[in-house]
């Protein structure tokens, strides 16, 4: 819980930092703007906010790890959801109301998260699993988009630590195999998840692993 709150609080704070001009930049998402992916960031508090307020009954069918489904490739743009973000944050026209406006949701997810039951059972896209597990999905939603959101600000601030570490335990589950002790948290996040390709030294390391790569999380 306190690291969902920490992972969230740093990726706010990021947002907050950037400049006008940053907002026009490329992000780590692929065909992504900065400002595509500040308005996904206001959706995924909208998408916290709405599961904290939808207990479910029976038991959970899902963990922090089997939350995520695994795509057999990356996005397209194609989707009709990614299409309306890209849409929608130009809509925004100036940077200082997106700011404002994921600042406002953003917050009100924060608080609704820290006032959680851990062990109340939640649904959100078929699925039922703990408010903790739901949360601990989402350290490693914010990590890579906390990373997408500097991979071009190479002086922001990168995402806490601890939640560097916690994403990569994730992945490393989803993937069912721990990537070589030689990359560092954010490398085999951003390998991981083919955020950036393997260098030909990766991809040596990774062995057959590599032809699990990426993982394209859902």
């Amino acid at each position: 819980m306190e690291l969902f709150s920490r992972s969230w609080g740093a990726l706010l704070a990021g947002v907050e930092g950037l400049s006008d001009a940053d907002f026009a930049r490329d992000c780590g998402c692929r065909g992504w703007l900065v400002r595509d992916l500040v308005c996904h960031l206001v959706i995924d508090a909208q998408d916290v906010l709405i599961t904290l307020v939808t207990p479910a009954r029976g038991q959970a069918t899902a963990d922090a790890v089997s939350y995520w489904d695994v795509a057999g490739h990356p996005p397209d743009g194609e989707d009709p959801l990614d299409a309306l973000i890209v849409r929608l944050a130009a809509a925004y026209g100036d940077p200082g109301l997106l700011r404002f406006h994921l600042d406002d949701v953003g917050s009100a997810a924060g608080r609704a998260a820290e006032l959680a039951d851990p062990a109340l059972r939640v649904r959100t896209q078929d699925k039922v699993l703990t408010v903790a597990d739901y949360l601990t999905a989402y350290v490693l939603e914010w990590t890579l988009h906390h990373l997408d959101l500097i991979a071009h600000l190479p002086e922001a601030p990168p995402p806490p630590p601890e939640g560097l570490a916690r994403s990569r335990a994730l992945l490393e589950q989803i993937a069912g195999f721990a990537f070589p002790a030689s990359f560092t948290d954010r490398d085999a996040l951003l390998v991981g998840t083919g955020r950036r390709a393997p260098t030909p030294g990766e991809q040596a390391e990774l062995g057959v692993h590599g032809a699990r790569l990426p993982l394209v999380l859902g």
